[in-house]
């Protein structure tokens, strides 16, 4: 395309309901001018995806992902997205804002805590065996159920499935490709990763981050690498990269970009961009 357009973003329906709901639940064939959108999209909060029926691919942060029965595909707010479809795809898709599971659990990283959100370095798709599905549809089940007969206490009912549902998720996850489940062990690289959803335009060096989580640039390494499989220096370059990835998708020029993310001058930017991705924003821009 010659000049990139705005892309379009959905937002949560809180009242949907009539009751503030942080979360819902559809049939992804009934839902198909928003979760089968072919156009490049994008969701200010939380989705997971349980495909059923049907083939295809779903592009997310230009990861492709193949539409098969008995795929779960997790996706993050903010990640830039589109279907391409073969074969009719039915199945569930789930959402919430984040706000949703912070109003019932003290914990701040509650979400980092899974492997399949804010992922740098692995699939953020997986393939689950026909047991392990069924047991997610039970869950969703129950929600929907829920859904069908609200009252006053629901909130509470829902929480405590989606709790469940995230929990088995993570580790079929874990077991799909052989990472660590235990959502509680070095609870450090939870926090970095949490810090870097709030402060990769300002903060860029791993000694930064060190200082923030009180423990040493080299402890702060290991357990990034333990966890995700790159150094802390790497995931900061990732999350800066993609999140200007996603700036050139919209309507901006390269410079105004430049000087949002904190660069000096645009061939600065430029420079940075380049040594990542072996392109200049103006080229990655054009290939869009």
């Amino acid at each position: 395309m010659a000049s990139a357009a705005k892309i379009k973003t959905y937002h949560f329906l809180p009242h949907k309901y009539g009751l503030e709901l942080l979360l819902d639940i559809g049939r992804i064939e009934t839902l198909n001018h928003y979760v089968l959108d072919k156009t490049l999209h994008q969701l200010s909060f939380y989705e997971i995806i349980f495909i059923e029926e049907g083939t295809g691919t779903f592009t997310l942060d230009e990861n492709r992902i193949p539409i098969t029965p008995q795929t779960v595909i997790f996706t993050s707010p903010g990640q830039i997205r589109c279907w391409e479809i073969e074969k009719k795809v039915k199945g569930y898709t789930l959402f919430f804002d984040k706000d949703f599971l912070h109003l019932f659990f003290s914990d701040e990283l509650f979400l980092h805590r899974f492997q399949y959100f804010h992922q740098y370095s692995r699939p953020t798709g997986m393939e689950i065996s026909e047991e392990s599905f069924g047991k997610c549809l039970n869950l969703l089940h129950g929600i929907e159920q829920e859904f069908g007969q609200l009252q006053n206490d629901s909130n509470h009912l829902i929480r405590s499935f989606l709790y469940q549902l995230l929990v088995i998720l993570n580790r079929f996850y874990a077991n799909v490709y052989n990472v660590q489940r235990d959502t509680h062990v070095h609870s450090d690289f939870y926090r970095f990763r949490s810090l870097l959803e709030k402060k990769f335009v300002d903060d860029r060096s791993v000694e930064a981050y060190s200082k923030m989580l009180t423990i040493s640039p080299g402890f702060l390494n290991k357990i990034c690498k333990q966890f995700s499989g790159l150094s802390a220096q790497q995931m900061i370059h990732y999350k800066l990269i993609s999140e200007i990835k996603k700036q050139l998708y919209q309507n901006k020029s390269a410079k105004e970009i430049c000087y949002e993310f904190g660069f000096s001058d645009p061939s600065n930017f430029n420079r940075f961009f380049k040594k990542f991705t072996g392109i200049t924003p103006q080229q990655y821009r054009k290939n869009i």
